[in-house]
């Protein structure tokens, strides 16, 4: 009878010992994930740092073929191959604004991924203080 009962504590034992070991590796795979997601955090911030210097010299260009289009309306009047040249840069100014449009749409959509990727690393956070809260549980059962 005896024999029985120090069996099942040294079970138990054991078994709340496979728990704790279980609960540290979920807290090692926890870390790495959130190591992950800090890199990819930075990653993006890089990214967006890098859209937001495209769209600054998007924007001198776009001054400065307004520029050129005001200096080619001025002259207007000598030749009609300057009246072409104009809708050719009427049509590329056009399309610069498209570009610009476009890019502020992306710039729009990497700080949304951003945004997410800060409430998911929060969610990492509390998930890591709910298993350091259980591993503190199990450690003061032990």
């Amino acid at each position: 009878m005896c024999t029985a009962t120090t069996t099942t504590t040294t079970a138990a034992f054991l078994l709340l010992l496979l728990l704790l070991l279980f609960l540290l590796l979920l807290l090692l795979l926890l870390l790495l994930l959130l190591l992950l997601l800090i890199l990819l955090l930075l990653l993006l911030l890089l990214l967006l740092l890098l859209l937001l210097l495209l769209l600054l010299l998007l924007l001198l260009l776009l001054l400065l073929l307004l520029l050129l289009l005001l200096l080619l309306l001025l002259l207007q009047l000598l030749l009609l191959l300057q009246q072409l040249l104009i809708l050719l840069l009427l049509l590329l100014l056009l399309l610069l604004l498209l570009l610009l449009l476009l890019q502020l749409l992306l710039l729009l959509l990497l700080l949304l991924l951003l945004l997410k990727l800060l409430l998911l690393l929060l969610l990492l956070l509390l998930l890591l203080l709910l298993l350091l809260l259980l591993l503190l549980d199990a450690a003061i059962f032990t």
